[in-house]
C-alpha cells in the first residue's frame, strides 16, 4: 500500500505541473497557480503516510540529527512521507515561480525548462530563478 501511495503523490502533482509548463497562458492555469489548495491532496497523503511513523517522525524533527533522520527514511512510510512533503513544497514553489514569471512577463520558453528543473532539483532551480527575477526587476526599474 505504501508503494502505491508513494506513486500516487506524483500523479496528484503532475497535472498542475503540466498546466504550468505546457499551458502557461490558459486562464485556468492562472487560477490553479494562484491557489495554495493544489497541495492539499499531497498533504493528505502525507498525513496517511506519516501516521504509522509519527513517533519516529516527531523524533527526527524535534531533535534532528543525521542518524535519526536516516532511521526515519529507512522506513517505507517515513521515506514516502518525506517525498510527499517535498513534492508539496516544490509544487508551491513552482506555482510561485510561475506567478512571478507571469508578473514579470518572462518567456514561457525560459520558464518551461526552469519549472522542469524545479520538479527535479528545486535547490538549483530556485537560485537560478531568483537571479533571473532580480535581473529582470533591475532592468525594468531603469529609466
Amino acid at each position: 500500500m505504501t508503494g502505491f501511495l508513494f506513486e500516487l503523490t506524483f500523479f496528484l502533482a503532475a497535472p498542475v505541473w503540466l498546466l504550468l509548463i505546457v499551458a502557461p497562458a490558459w486562464r485556468i492555469t492562472e487560477r490553479v497557480a494562484a491557489s495554495p489548495l493544489t497541495v492539499l491532496p499531497l498533504l493528505a497523503l502525507w498525513a496517511v503516510l506519516a501516521a504509522p511513523v509519527l513517533p519516529e517522525l516527531w523524533t527526527a524533527v524535534s531533535s534532528p540529527d543525521i542518524d535519526t533522520f536516516r532511521e526515519l527514511t529507512a522506513l517505507a512510510n517515513g521515506a514516502a512521507a518525506v517525498w510527499a512533503q517535498i513534492l508539496a513544497w516544490d509544487l508551491l514553489l513552482g506555482q510561485w515561480m510561475y506567478r512571478e514569471a507571469r508578473r514579470l512577463s518572462l518567456s514561457p520558453f525560459l520558464m518551461a525548462p526552469l519549472l522542469l528543473l524545479t520538479i527535479l532539483l528545486s535547490p538549483i532551480a530556485l537560485p537560478l530563478f531568483l537571479a533571473i527575477r532580480a535581473w529582470k526587476t533591475r532592468r525594468a526599474a531603469r529609466p
